[in-house]
Order: C-alpha cells, then sequence, then structure tokens
C-alpha cells in the first residue's frame, strides 16, 4: 500500500516587531486558504504580539 501525500506542511510564526521565529506549525496548503496571523507570545518582546507565516 502507497502511503497518501500530505496536503500539509510545516510553517513558523514569526513575530511582526521583532522577527523572531518562534513557533512551528503545520497548516494546510489547499487552495483559497487565508493568510493565517495569530497573537502570540514573544519570548524577547515579553509580551503578546501578532505572529505571521514565514516558510523557510
Amino acid at each position: 500500500m502507497a502511503k497518501k501525500k500530505s496536503k500539509r506542511e510545516y510553517v513558523w510564526l514569526e513575530c511582526r516587531e521583532c522577527s523572531s521565529r518562534n513557533y512551528r506549525t503545520e497548516i494546510s496548503v489547499a487552495e483559497g486558504t487565508p493568510k493565517l496571523e495569530l497573537k502570540k507570545f514573544c519570548r524577547n518582546e515579553r509580551k503578546h504580539t501578532a505572529h505571521k507565516i514565514r516558510r523557510k
């Protein structure tokens, strides 16, 4: 049996203020999916900031 090909990929979440990549998460890469932006805790800024997707 062949293994199914996954339509998911790992991406980094990067802080908008200090540009440090703090989190790694798995997202769906289906067409039409919106850009992900979350408020997460940044250890460098020591507060909750907006984080956006960055691919390596």
